[in-house]
């Protein structure tokens, strides 16, 4: 009987009272409530009413950009040093990005000394490296990954060239050794019949 729960055509004071009045509830079954807000009835009736949705009239509210102290330094080192080789590895709660560690080790420079930012970024990256952590801007080649991996740099077509020159010298070398194992044939002594 009571229908939707949405105060739509009356307020759940109106329904229990006049659910009271056709007995339904029994006055000893009433509400607490129900005594307090016949004393003190509200100023205006809790209706629910339909907004009106005429766009001129609503006031749209702008949401201002939020934006902290690291969020500065962090987009600085995403512009000079680019997200990284590696993927962030969300399945350890314990792990620290390099970002995080270079904003954590930038507050913590900022506090001790009076350099401007610029001059504090340079000397994070610093003090991170003495860390042994390597910073790699972007856009630059990193030379140590030259010299630990050669075989990267080589071609195909290089590769292919010295198995050639290899097999050649190889052929060179083996009818070497077949002319010395087997005797020269002299062909002037030998009579033809004619």
């Amino acid at each position: 009987m009571a229908g939707s729960r949405l105060e739509k055509f009356g307020t759940v004071f109106n329904r229990v009272r006049d659910l009271m009045r056709s007995g339904v509830i029994q006055p000893t079954e009433k509400p607490l409530w129900y005594d307090v807000y016949q004393a003190f009835p509200p100023k205006r009736d809790p209706l629910q009413v339909k907004p009106r949705n005429r766009p001129s009239s609503q006031k749209r509210e702008t949401v201002h950009d939020i934006f902290y102290q690291e969020d500065e330094v962090r987009a600085k080192f995403y512009e000079q040093y680019g997200a990284g080789p590696w993927p962030l590895d969300l399945t350890k709660s314990s792990y620290v990005s390099m970002c995080q560690r270079f904003v954590n080790k930038y507050t913590d420079l900022k506090r001790h000394s009076e350099l401007d930012e610029s001059a504090l970024f340079e000397e994070t990256g610093k003090a991170l490296l003495s860390e042994g952590l390597v910073l790699r801007r972007k856009g630059a080649s990193s030379v140590s990954a030259e010299s630990k991996e050669p075989m990267l740099r080589l071609k195909l077509t290089d590769m292919l060239a010295e198995k050639q020159s290899v097999g050649v010298d190889s052929k060179e070398t083996m009818d070497q050794t077949t002319q010395m194992e087997t005797p020269p044939i002299d062909h002037s002594n030998s009579k033809t019949t004619g």
